[in-house]
């Protein structure tokens, strides 16, 4: 089978994070936390998650560069954007088409986009 990354993508010039989601309407966020979770549930069920996590913003990003011969740690994100990856699952499906279904569902319960974009299998030997 083949491994999927769905992202979910945020906007950069308001950075959400867990944190500012305690603005929002509470009953609107509970919503969709249990929409989320319904989600998690169901792709745990079917054994096709390898594993998730939410990622925090961009302005904590720290880069390491040792391209030049000399470790740089900068205190910024590798690439400035418009939006970022906020957050993500590693999947396993046999398809795209079943990798699209499974992001159709994620954003669905998020109510916002998800890329799919398959991870790159080993080369044969």
């Amino acid at each position: 089978m083949t491994q999927y990354f769905l992202t979910v993508p945020h906007d950069t010039a308001t950075e959400p994070t867990m944190q500012s989601m305690q603005e929002f309407d509470p009953a609107e966020l509970a919503a969709v936390m249990a929409a989320v979770d319904e989600f998690n549930t169901a792709v745990k069920d079917a054994g096709a998650l390898l594993f998730a996590g939410g990622l925090n913003p961009p302005s904590t990003a720290k880069t390491v560069d040792v391209s030049s011969g000399e470790a740089r740690v900068l205190d910024e994100p590798f690439v400035e954007a418009e939006s970022y990856v906020g957050g993500f699952w590693v999947i396993e499906a046999v398809d795209e088409s079943a990798a699209v279904e499974w992001a159709t569902r994620a954003s669905t319960a998020l109510q916002c986009r998800i890329e799919v974009r398959a991870l790159q299998e080993a080369p044969d030997a």
